[in-house]
């Protein structure tokens, strides 16, 4: 699930809030409950890798020549 960067336009407090792409855009700061929270453009993320690395055996024939 993306993150998205929001700001409150009353409070001036950001927050990032995990949110699905086809999720309409919050409206209400859940800070002050007013109507001026607005989303931020942002770089995105990058790739994050998880798991213990990679290693040289990695998609290797079993059969390949040393």
């Amino acid at each position: 699930m993306p993150t998205y960067d929001y700001e409150c336009k009353n409070c001036k407090k950001t927050m990032e809030i995990f949110q699905k792409i086809s999720d309409p855009k919050l409206t209400k700061c859940p800070y002050c409950g007013e109507e001026k929270l607005h989303r931020l453009i942002g770089s995105g993320s990058g790739i994050i890798f998880q798991g213990t690395g990679y290693y040289c055996t990695d998609f290797k024939n079993s059969g390949a020549k040393k």
